[in-house]
């Protein structure tokens, strides 16, 4: 696969996210959105060392890195938004002004 048409998938799912990122008014909507702009730079970090440097396993050691701080973010992002809804009974960013009380 040439690099043009990976960098332009990884362009398109890039603006896509920044997209469902800002106009997002769902929590879990929001970290789903981060989620993919995550995985698109995954893509960038293995199609790059690949392309130019296809002996060494800096992009594909990059990429599981990613993955673990991801799932990290995940698990907590979606500990917070469980715990917004028990109190709030809504996960609408809009709503959640818990740093007012």
């Amino acid at each position: 696969m040439m690099l043009e048409h990976v960098l332009g998938l990884s362009a398109y799912l890039f603006s896509i996210g920044i997209y469902g990122l800002i106009t997002s008014r769902n929590m879990v909507r929001a970290f789903m959105c981060l989620e993919l702009i995550l995985n698109v730079v995954n893509i960038n970090f293995v199609t790059f060392f690949d392309f130019f440097d296809n002996r060494q396993l800096k992009g594909d050691i990059f990429s599981i890195f990613i993955i673990a701080i991801a799932t990290a973010e995940t698990a907590i992002g979606l500990a917070i938004v469980s715990s917004i809804y028990r109190n709030r009974k809504s996960t609408c960013i809009n709503q959640s002004n818990l740093l007012n009380k």
